[in-house]
């Protein structure tokens, strides 16, 4: 599906880390977990990355709003959207990706994630959340600070709602004030939580070097190779 949206709004949700609100293309229909392919229009300036990026969607269908979060890094096409007006186009492609929570309700869903990655699953336990599914879901969420980290709020609302849902923010960097885990994410940290690391399914999203290094320690602790989800978050 083509079509030309316009932009409705922007926000700052964490540092370097914008929100942008799209108009909803007609007849969109996505599962949790898809993202589509946003390209600016004529920009004022491109290099050779291009004009084109692909981004998850925030929201879950249910909420019926068609949202993309990114980091803003310096390529012409992050600073290009970075300053884009409100009510600007950009043609849109989607939905794409085979990312989403498994369907059976069963089998407990484990989400190791860093950073950006967050989008997908944003929506994915959204989306389990309001249609009230029995899936064991447990976030293990990676960030330096909480002040990096997207949606922390969300996700503790969900928390609150969801008694299947266990949220578990991790910072690398974070100081004294923080009152959560901290440091790396490892096998250790993964069995303070998980009671049988060897009966979920894994997803992973988030930078590709985070998301090798998890997929790394999942396979050494045991895990089927099988039973690891993986969606890769490049820098650009």
């Amino acid at each position: 599906m083509s079509n030309t949206i316009k932009l409705i709004k922007k926000e700052v949700i964490a540092n370097d880390t914008m929100l942008f609100h799209w108009e909803n293309p007609d007849g969109l229909e996505f599962k949790a977990g898809q993202f589509g392919e946003f390209n600016l229009i004529e920009p004022s300036e491109s290099d050779e990355k291009g004009n084109s990026r692909d981004f998850s969607f925030v929201y879950a269908p249910a909420e019926n709003k068609l949202a993309t979060a990114t980091r803003i890094r310096d390529s012409a096409y992050k600073q290009v959207l970075k300053d884009l007006p409100d009510g600007e186009e950009v043609e849109f492609n989607g939905p794409y990706g085979d990312f989403s929570l498994h369907k059976t309700e069963s089998t407990p869903a484990v989400f190791i994630i860093g950073g950006i990655g967050i989008t997908p699953v944003r929506s994915m336990i959204a989306q389990a959340t309001i249609d009230k599914t029995s899936h064991d879901m447990t976030l293990l969420y990676s960030n330096k600070t909480p002040d990096d980290a997207p949606f922390l709020n969300d996700f503790e609302a969900f928390a609150e709602k969801n008694g299947k849902f266990t949220f578990v923010p991790v910072m690398t960097r974070a100081d004294s004030n923080w009152n959560g885990e901290s440091g790396h994410i490892d096998a250790d940290m993964l069995k303070k939580y998980i009671s049988d690391v060897n009966v979920p399914i894994y997803y992973l999203s988030g930078p590709p070097g985070m998301v090798w290094d998890m997929r790394e320690m999942l396979i050494e602790a045991g895990i089927n190779d099988d039973n690891i989800i993986t969606e890769e978050f490049p820098g650009y």
